[in-house]
């Protein structure tokens, strides 16, 4: 089946970089400094950018930090309990937009 996305794709990533190599140099610089050992470990950060790959539904981002994740030493219930985790917030964040509404109705209630 046709599709959108394309796995292939995620290796033509650094093409972006061909239109303005000056931006995407420091781009790179400073995603390689974010993903480097530091307070948190990079299997900590693999963990959160699989998270933070499924709340904002990027399917290139899902295959590059599973992958990224299962590389650093995570196992499939850590990788499905951080996923939880971005399925609680976002959910969260849904329902406590729901104020919003409440606010709007209210308003016009009046």
């Amino acid at each position: 089946m046709e599709s959108y996305y394309h796995p292939r794709d995620l290796h033509k990533f650094s093409d972006m970089g061909k239109g303005s190599p000056t931006l995407w140099n420091k781009f790179m610089d400073y995603y390689n400094a974010v993903f480097a050992e530091g307070t948190l470990s990079e299997r900590e950060k693999a963990l959160i950018a699989l998270a933070v790959a499924h709340a904002i539904q990027c399917p290139y981002c899902i295959d590059a930090y599973t992958q990224a994740a299962l590389e650093k030493g995570s196992s499939i219930e850590e990788m499905t309990e951080a996923i939880h985790v971005a399925c609680a917030i976002r959910g969260g964040a849904s329902l406590v937009h729901g104020v919003q509404m409440r606010n709007v109705v209210e308003k016009l209630s009046m």
